[in-house]
């Protein structure tokens, strides 16, 4: 799957109210968030600047 066909399917499940993910995905995108030290959050986005 292209990241255009990714990005698409979650804008699309975002617009209906449907979560884009299940729970064994959130799962592990939470393992990933841990492991790796990502604390940003979507409110994030709107702060974040190109160097």
């Amino acid at each position: 799957m292209g990241l255009g066909d990714l990005i698409e399917g979650i804008v699309l499940h975002s617009f209906e109210g449907n979560p884009p993910f299940g729970e064994e995905t959130l799962a592990f995108i939470e393992q990933m968030r841990s492991a790796y030290g990502l604390d940003l959050t979507a409110a994030d986005s709107h702060k974040l600047t190109e160097v």
